[in-house]
């Protein structure tokens, strides 16, 4: 599927008696392109801090209402279903919608999408988990269900989407830590698939009681305090009495609001360090991106503290939506530090955006966000008993060291600098080097700092000087990406290509911030993919009489069917950041793309030059199935000037010229007509257009 048609467009064409049809076919040219009406490309845009948790609400009540409509605008075949799950909203009034599929009623894991829409409520883009095309021969399972609590679903996952069963295991282990997985297993086969851990932990170790003399928000009832944070979405801290129990345990309460004594040898002490870090991971979200609460629906998770004996772990968990942190042992400390509590509440953020999936490169783009924003937590907190830097848990370890450092991730032992084609297969916490070192590098730029009153030393890997960004900027990146851009199978190629879009859309597609995130991806190893950042666009010719001449200022001066001006990814523009993409759908479409001049008087001739792109999946050499017709339009008579079909398919642009002698001194409108039949499709690009006398 080359791009859709949006909600707008296919009710316009409903009301005047045309009938859409989706697409029963897989995509033929990747998903939907971004087009001018996006306020994407160029230009900048972010998110609206106006837009309140009820008016996501609000969005998503909407989104879902149309889901079937766009799940016809997306040419969606038969059978598959969308659901709603978050909405975001920018500044110039682009949405930006996620939603998860169903097939024949079956939840696709895999199959979420975030689709953007612009002002109108035209579909302009889309980004997909998976593009694969989902057929199955039959939704009845060949095996019985492997355990209890197993359900059907259709695995896409990286995968050749097929029918399989879902159980879900929720039990302590025997060292203490929770288990709560996904398993994922063919259900005509019985091959295993996946494994997914529903627990994102911090390995092996964990933080201390190192914040100090702190203030934060408790509730009186009756003549006692609770340790209840009203002010930030109701957040409690409990007492898990080191049980390994599921359930939430005491909620803490005191009698003077005066909570602990900044040693072990109170339990309220940490619990004070959990409010802390509860309190700042909100504030972060809420002041930076305007994110009220995990799911940016102004509820607050809960929170637990002395969960098990000698526990050295914290973890997130999305089953109960609450945060668990053990006490430590002979390695660690109290796992309630600062950069602790936010990374693993960033987990929350990334489950309930992106859902990045807990292993391979997916899994540790999933870590990379929490180590970052966990990060930027501390560095928000402006604590000076735990000032912010790059390291990592730096102070629970009582050996005086750290969990991971960003600068430099493999001085852990274990951790990834630089990308290669087997990262994916190192633990989700090594595999976070890559991105962890990115958003170092980018935000502070090589070589040796002190930062936080430590030292920091960051290489590259392709031997580069990189300035940096600074640290807000690089964060205001990752999140857009993060909320915007990434789905659940993201990989690094993936990130790169959703980090280049958001530096786009934040600060122009000429920018040094958007130019600074391609340079960093290309410092620590990662291939390009379909994204770059703009060059300036080429001046027009010399006496063009036509506006906007390569599209570079989006749909002005143009009429259009909805998305021909496009951005137009890997096989996209002759100059510039802009074409004018025809067709490409592989179904019965017709596209039209316009303009009016006007010729001036005492000229001796005109043409209308453009230069074309034909690419076809038509393998005849002697019909043509697809054209393109060049027309034009004066005193009510329509005339077409030249015709273009799949039989033109070439590699690169080429210039065309056609005569315009026959409308000088007139008005005439020049008209792109391009029509494709029902099957294979033919895609027809122009760019750098030009009417001009002499």
């Amino acid at each position: 599927m080359k791009r859709t048609l949006g909600i707008a467009a296919i009710a316009a064409l409903t009301a005047a008696g045309m009938s859409t049809t989706p697409a029963q076919a897989a995509p033929a040219e990747g998903p939907p392109r971004a087009t001018a009406a996006a306020g994407i490309f160029p230009g900048t845009t972010k998110a609206d801090p106006e837009f309140t948790p009820t008016d996501r609400s609000a969005a998503l009540r909407t989104a879902s209402r149309e889901a079937s409509a766009t799940a016809v605008a997306l040419r969606l075949p038969d059978g598959q279903r969308l659901k709603a799950s978050d909405a975001i909203a920018d500044t110039n009034g682009d949405t930006h919608i996620r939603y998860q599929r169903t097939y024949d009623g079956l939840p696709v894991v895999g199959g979420d999408l975030v689709v953007h829409e612009d002002k109108n409520g035209a579909i302009v883009s889309a980004d997909y988990a998976s593009r694969a095309n989902i057929t199955l021969l039959s939704t009845r399972p060949r095996l019985a269900a492997p355990a209890a609590r197993s359900v059907l679903v259709v695995f896409a996952s990286n995968h050749r989407p097929v029918l399989a069963w879902e159980t879900h295991r929720r039990r302590p282990a025997s060292n203490g830590d929770p288990i709560d997985r996904l398993s994922y297993t063919d259900a005509r086969t019985g091959r295993r698939l996946a494994v997914r851990n529903r627990i994102d932990t911090v390995d092996g170790r964990g933080a201390s009681l190192y914040s100090g003399a702190v203030t934060f928000s408790t509730v009186l009832s009756g003549s006692s305090y609770r340790l209840t944070d009203a002010t930030r979405g109701g957040a409690s801290i409990y007492d898990a009495n080191n049980s390994t129990s599921t359930s939430r345990g005491t909620l803490f309460t005191d009698a003077d609001n005066t909570w602990g004594n900044g040693s072990t040898t109170s339990r309220q002490s940490a619990a004070v360090d959990a409010a802390y870090g509860a309190a700042n991971t909100w504030d972060f979200y809420m002041t930076t991106f305007g994110r009220s609460g995990i799911r940016n629906d102004g509820a607050a998770a809960y929170s637990r503290v002395h969960y098990g004996k000698s526990y050295e772990n914290a973890f997130w968990s999305d089953s109960c939506f609450c945060m668990t942190y053990g006490d430590g042992g002979s390695s660690l400390t109290s796992l309630v530090s600062l950069d602790v509590a936010g990374h693993e509440m960033s987990h929350g953020v990334t489950s309930n955006t992106a859902g990045l999936i807990y292993s391979g490169e997916s899994g540790g783009l999933n870590e990379s966000t929490s180590d970052i924003f966990g990060t930027m937590v501390e560095f928000a907190a402006n604590n000076a008993s735990d000032r912010g830097d790059y390291y990592i848990g730096e102070k629970v370890v009582r050996d005086g060291t750290y969990l991971r450092r960003m600068d430099n991730p493999s001085l852990d032992g274990g951790s990834a600098n630089c990308w290669y084609s087997g990262v994916g297969s190192l633990g989700v916490h090594y595999s976070s080097g890559v991105g962890n070192h990115f958003f170092y590098l980018l935000a502070e730029g090589s070589g040796a700092k002190t930062i936080g009153g430590r030292g920091h030393k960051s290489p590259t890997c392709n031997g580069s000087t990189l300035g940096g960004i600074g640290r807000d900027a690089a964060a205001k990146i990752w999140y857009r990406a993060l909320t915007i851009y990434m789905t659940s199978t993201t990989n690094y190629s993936g990130a790169r290509d959703a980090t280049i879009k958001a530096a786009r859309d934040l600060y122009g597609a000429t920018s040094p911030q958007c130019s600074a995130v391609v340079a960093t991806w290309d410092a620590v190893s990662v291939p390009f993919g379909a994204e770059s950042c703009g060059t300036p666009p080429p001046p027009p010719p010399s006496g063009n009489l036509l506006a906007n001449p390569g599209f570079e200022s989006g749909l002005s001066a143009w009429s259009q069917t909805s998305g021909v001006i496009s951005t137009g990814g890997s096989s996209g523009p002759r100059t510039g950041a802009y074409v004018a993409w025809m067709n490409g759908y592989g179904t019965t479409h017709t596209d039209t793309l316009s303009q009016s001049v006007t010729v001036p008087s005492g000229k001796t001739s005109a043409s209308l030059s453009f230069y074309l792109k034909v690419s076809s999946s038509e393998t005849t050499t002697t019909r043509a199935y697809d054209t393109l017709r060049v027309q034009a339009i004066s005193g009510g008579t329509t005339t077409t000037l030249a015709t273009y079909s799949n039989l033109d398919k070439q590699a690169n642009y080429v210039q065309r010229t056609v005569n315009l002698n026959p409308y000088i001194a007139k008005t005439v409108t020049v008209r792109f007509v391009g029509a494709e039949d029902s099957a294979a499709a033919t895609s027809f690009r122009l760019d750098d257009t030009s009417v001009t006398t002499a």
